[in-house]
């Protein structure tokens, strides 16, 4: 069911001043850097390997990602799992009553599908699957 792990997304107040820790100390690089309206946060992209650092940063006071940042404060946010059939994978889920966010997946603007299943079900982290076109 699951490939790899896609990404760790970590939620922080600010993009510029988190790239002294991300870029400067590590040495990591940004391939990129996106604004996701439907998700309200600007986003930008670390590569490691064949997975990323997703650093995210909201753009609006009432979004899931500020609330989140409101709440707990800078961290991690999620994993995301990048899996071959999103469908499928979220039928055998609720099949096993993992509670999920999303019963069927959302599709982004770059037509990757996506979902997440409820921290409550997975130990306290939010969980997201990725289905790549």
């Amino acid at each position: 069911m699951i490939k790899k792990v896609n990404h760790i997304a970590v939620v922080v107040d600010n993009l510029e001043a988190s790239m002294k820790f991300w870029v400067e100390a590590l040495g990591l690089e940004m391939s990129h850097r996106e604004h996701v309206a439907s998700q309200a946060v600007d986003v930008a992209f670390l590569p490691i390997g064949d997975s990323k650092i997703e650093l995210l940063q909201p753009t609006e006071d009432e979004s899931g990602v500020a609330k989140y940042l409101q709440k707990r404060g800078p961290g991690m946010h999620h994993i995301c799992f990048e899996v071959d059939d999103i469908d499928a994978a979220l039928v055998r889920l609720k099949a096993v009553s993992v509670q999920l966010i999303n019963e069927v997946p959302m599709v982004g603007s770059d037509g990757r599908k996506f979902a997440f299943i409820h921290p409550k079900a997975a130990n306290g982290v939010l969980v997201e699957l990725y289905e790549l076109s």
